[in-house]
């Protein structure tokens, strides 16, 4: 399938899909920060996440707009109930657990399965997601580095007892957003992304990432 021809209704129907789930994942982190910005420990702390906040909401506006000249369906497919327990999650998250899962978890892992898009995706794909990968991998640089940080400051024996949770924690994460998206292999398929070559990529970045942190 060539991935550049937004003529082709299975192409065009899976590319759309993939982008209103995207697109609600940014919006929820937005407000995922926005709720959090009034209990981070400090003033670079917040002023990080105050800028999340405004990044989020310019993806969402350049991923709406996108997704309106495709021409696919908008709705977000994150049901409500499901996506206020997403926000409950994080609101109740300690600050270092917030880190690791939202950072890690959604961010740093997430942004890796959507940059196998890229190269295959049609011009206009690619254009709506020129900005928001570039802000995340800001958005990942402060959420990695601000983790390594927080542990440096543990004894060691708890530092070490909070890197052994992580693997659980991101399997964890993982297999909620399978369930709550179990679609995405057919989708990633339907766009011309193997999906099996989507979760090599999170693997890898995830085994880099833990690495990082096991050294911290």
């Amino acid at each position: 399938m060539n991935g550049s021809d937004v003529t082709n209704t299975q192409y065009r129907q899976a590319m759309g899909s993939l982008l209103a789930l995207y697109t609600q994942v940014d919006g929820l982190i937005g407000e995922v920060c926005d709720d959090r910005l009034g209990r981070v420990p400090d003033a670079a702390a917040r002023a990080a996440l105050a800028k999340q906040v405004v990044d989020e909401r310019r993806h969402v506006e350049i991923q709406e707009e996108w997704i309106s000249r495709l021409g696919t369906d908008p709705t977000p497919p994150i049901p409500a109930p499901a996506a206020e327990a997403i926000r409950a999650y994080f609101a109740e998250l300690p600050w270092l657990e917030f880190l690791a899962d939202l950072y890690l978890g959604v961010e740093a892992l997430g942004s890796g399965a959507v940059e196998e898009i890229v190269p295959l995706a049609d011009p206009g794909t690619r254009e709506s997601l020129r900005v928001p990968l570039a802000d995340e991998a800001d958005h990942v640089a402060f959420g990695v580095g601000r983790l390594r940080e927080e542990l440096s400051r543990l004894e060691p024996a708890a530092r070490r007892a909070f890197v052994r949770t992580l693997p659980a924690r991101l399997d964890r994460l993982a297999g909620q957003i399978r369930a709550l998206a179990p679609a995405l292999p057919a989708l990633f398929a339907a766009v011309g992304v193997p999906y099996a070559a989507v979760r090599d990529a999170v693997v890898a970045r995830r085994t880099t990432l833990l690495d990082t942190l096991a050294a911290a």
